[in-house]
């Protein structure tokens, strides 16, 4: 196994035995790891305290930049939805992951497959309702605001 990918479990079995969740990350670049996180709901009661959104956060703040091209994710868990959507987002190259969704849904932690089928459907038949509200007559657009 992989040095990173093992420090990723190594923290993810770590924080199962502080009263977390089991789950690890270790992001990396040029052959260095510039930043680690672990779950930490259980601490700050943050539902984005992912330990892979933690170490996004870590190593934007580190390296100064919102861009994480050429970094790489190792993770002991298939990152969630919202966890690989900040990768893309980020720019983030490669992901590496030991457990699967299918592991965490046997495990009792099945809300990130729950999203998953979710996000497949049309907007009208999803879960959490999603409506678009215009912006009123004269209100100013932040979206033509920002491209000017």
């Amino acid at each position: 196994m992989d040095k990173f990918m093992k420090r990723a479990v190594e923290l993810a079995v770590a924080n199962v035995r502080e009263g977390g969740q089991p789950f690890g990350a270790v992001l990396v670049k040029n052959k260095t790891a510039v930043a680690e996180g672990v779950n930490e709901l259980h601490k700050t009661h943050d539902v984005s305290g992912h330990a892979e959104l933690l170490a996004i956060r870590r190593a934007q703040q580190q390296l100064q930049t919102n861009d994480l091209s050429g970094c790489t994710m190792y993770a002991s868990g298939e990152p969630c939805p919202m966890c690989l959507s900040a990768m893309y987002f980020a720019g983030i190259d490669k992901v590496y992951y030991c457990t699967s969704l299918e592991d965490a849904v046997a495990a009792g932690l099945g809300r990130a497959k729950v999203i998953y089928e979710d996000l497949q459907k049309p907007k009208s038949e999803r879960t959490l309702a999603l409506t678009q509200m215009p912006l009123q007559e004269g209100q100013e657009n932040p979206m033509k605001l920002w491209r000017a």
